[in-house]
């Protein structure tokens, strides 16, 4: 696979061994990525959270620490993912009171030489994860699901917007 200038993107280095990719040549430029995940669950959980009854406290408030947390600790968890100095994460939840389900929505921004795509799906991940952590007690069925980059801006490889 190439990027836009045909420069070949992998992960190898000239020997095949794993390696993390130099980006020491690229600009620096703003870059941002929002990333979306869903949590469907049983219909009285869903009224916990909402009338925020949760036993272990305040589920979404806690799931947004979360997910901030996780975006700035990405390069831990993904091999040869680049540590980057993100300057903003943002989570938001959409409640869909009608398929028992809540979506969260990650946008994480930096200044850098790479894009912040990872981060943001870490961010959407961990949060959705966070709610199932904090619910499962009264309710073992909740599915994650949906987790995608939904958009991205900056960088070589343009823009993208997810239809």
């Amino acid at each position: 696979m190439s990027d836009k200038t045909g420069e070949r993107l992998t992960h190898f280095d000239a020997s095949g061994q794993a390696a993390m990719v130099d980006v020491s040549a690229k600009p620096e430029t703003t870059r941002e990525a929002t990333a979306r995940a869903r949590i469907s669950m049983q219909p009285a959980t869903f009224a916990l959270i909402a009338r925020g009854e949760a036993k272990k406290g305040d589920v979404l408030g806690v799931a947004r620490l979360a997910g901030i947390m996780a975006a700035k600790r990405t390069a831990d968890l993904i091999p040869l993912c680049h540590p980057l100095p993100i300057a903003a994460v943002t989570l938001a939840f959409e409640s869909d009171a009608a398929a028992s389900a809540i979506d969260i929505i990650a946008t994480v921004r930096t200044t850098g030489r790479t894009g912040v795509e990872m981060e943001a799906l870490t961010a959407a991940s961990i949060a959705a994860l966070t709610i199932y952590d904090m619910c499962k007690a009264v309710d073992r069925g909740m599915v994650v699901d949906g987790l995608r980059v939904t958009a991205k801006s900056g960088g070589a490889s343009g823009d993208f917007s997810a239809p």
